[in-house]
């Protein structure tokens, strides 16, 4: 009985310490994916395609807000795709490609 246990608190423990970096590598991948998105919406911006910025920038903070990290830089990027999205919709390209690009930097300084 008492082996039984030692076995089930060593798995556990493997499992705790297996299981950390790997949710850690899945935030890094939704805060990459998030950069990668507010990139796309900043060039279209850029391009004057306020449309196309929007569905980005709406991929960007999905990823973002999936990403479960606790960082400023994190909360500041989304605010910035927020408003990028907004002003996206009203048809500001370049008041929301700041916005994006304002997303990207932040976004990229995550860790």
């Amino acid at each position: 009985m008492t082996m039984r246990i030692q076995r089930a608190a060593l798995t556990l423990a493997a499992v705790a310490l297996l299981g950390m970096p790997l949710v850690a590598q899945a935030d890094n991948k939704h805060v990459s994916e998030a950069v990668e998105h507010a990139k796309e919406a900043a060039a279209h911006g850029k391009q004057g395609h306020a449309d196309a910025l929007v569905k980005h920038a709406e991929g960007a903070l999905k990823h973002a807000e999936a990403a479960g990290v606790k960082n400023p830089h994190l909360d500041e990027g989304i605010k910035h795709l927020k408003e990028a999205i907004e002003h996206g919709k009203a048809g500001h390209a370049d008041v929301a490609t700041q916005h994006a690009e304002g997303a990207v930097t932040h976004l990229s300084e995550v860790k």
